[in-house]
């Protein structure tokens, strides 16, 4: 352990993010809202196309501020992404409303399609769909809106992984009524710990803003109406993530790169498949996956040992999909295959998210590849 760590995929930073926080602590604006709150909302907004936007504490607060502005109570039906991390649906019981899991699709590793067709035979009437685009791959978006809009549906994306890919040419997190993105310390770009809630619905954004502030009454004293929450993003970290979208598409960029060294790396071994592209889409390939055929007597954890035993490099298992977790077990699932088996489940017994560091050197790539390569 005394070598130098290689990371999943850490921070990157630039300087121009000091700048903005820099002038924060000279302005004195270090307690939340400010400035730079405002000027990274508009500054997403005109990235994305998504019209409007609110800044919050985080992604996870964002999906739950859409579902309360969906209007979500207890018992209400809300159909989720199944291979996804516990932040995408955990809001859902926030609400008391009741999840029900999709499972994946092979193509994408992202919700799908014949899945989602047979959860409303049985639940012809959910009040939302929350569609994730898993390590920045976009879903089947054209198809899944399909059916959202013929069950008049309205469709949550959680882009928390997937700031900067597109789907035909414009942005995820722009198609559904509501859209989430996340500035954790290790997604693409950071704010430190934050999350933007966007919508072309103005009202809708200005509604967040206001429950996310407590649901302050516009009165002299302190007045409040209905319940509010303290979710709004610091001027401070606002400053760190106005700083990182200055680098967002280096950041893209690089992360394409690590892909594509990975994909060329294995392709004469049968046995590996890379997590795969949408062809409809561009990919900000935040994180590079990888699956083992079934048949290999190589195991994901033989790999993330042999990564971090050798090279000190950390690794992650695929997430456990939802339906496989003990706080979700009541909860109903629907596979994507017609004999009942999952995608999800099977992408995740056989997968591996690999270091994905946009720091990390062409030594460390070149060590990394050899490592996993002796191992078949």
């Amino acid at each position: 352990m005394d070598k130098k760590r290689i990371y999943l995929s850490s921070p990157t930073m630039h300087g121009d993010e000091q700048r903005f926080v820099q002038e924060a602590f000279d302005t004195n604006w270090v307690a939340p809202l400010g400035p730079n709150v405002t000027a990274f909302e508009k500054e997403i907004a005109a990235y994305t196309g998504c019209g409007h936007a609110a800044a919050l504490s985080a992604g996870t607060a964002a999906i739950h501020m859409a579902l309360r502005l969906l209007g979500i109570k207890q018992g209400d039906v809300v159909f989720v992404s199944d291979l996804t991390f516990s932040a995408s649906c955990n809001p859902i019981a926030y609400e008391n409303g009741t999840p029900v899991f999709i499972d994946a699709e092979p193509d994408t590793w992202n919700m799908s399609p014949e899945a989602l067709k047979r959860a409303y035979e049985k639940y012809p009437n959910p009040k939302a769909v929350i569609c994730v685009h898993l390590y920045g791959t976009p879903a089947k978006l054209d198809e899944i809106m399909e059916i959202c809009e013929a069950h008049g549906t309205p469709l949550i994306e959680d882009a928390a992984e997937s700031l900067g890919s597109t789907y035909r040419g414009k942005h995820t997190g722009t198609f559904g009524k509501y859209g989430i993105y996340s500035f954790n310390g290790n997604k693409i770009i950071t704010t430190s710990g934050g999350g933007m809630f966007v919508s072309a619905d103005g009202e809708a954004a200005k509604k967040v803003t206001f429950l996310a502030t407590q649901a302050r009454d516009p009165a002299r004293h302190y007045q409040h109406s209905q319940i509010g929450y303290n979710y709004r993003m610091s001027n401070v970290t606002a400053g760190i993530g106005r700083g990182q979208l200055l680098h967002l598409e280096e950041h893209k960029a690089k992360k394409k790169e690590i892909y594509r060294k990975y994909c060329e790396a294995f392709a004469d071994i049968p046995a590996i498949r890379m997590n795969p592209m949408n062809p409809d889409g561009d990919a900000n390939n935040w994180l590079s996956g990888m699956a083992i055929a079934a048949e290999s007597q190589v195991t994901p954890d033989m790999v993330m040992d042999a990564l971090e035993e050798k090279l000190n490099a950390e690794c992650r298992p695929i997430w456990k999909p939802m339906h496989m977790q003990p706080v979700f077990a009541a909860c109903d699932f629907f596979a994507h295959n017609e004999d009942g088996s999952s995608v999800g489940e099977d992408v995740f017994t056989r997968g591996l998210c690999l270091p994905s560091d946009i720091k990390n050197t062409d030594e460390e790539m070149e060590a990394i590849i050899r490592t996993v390569k002796e191992l078949f």
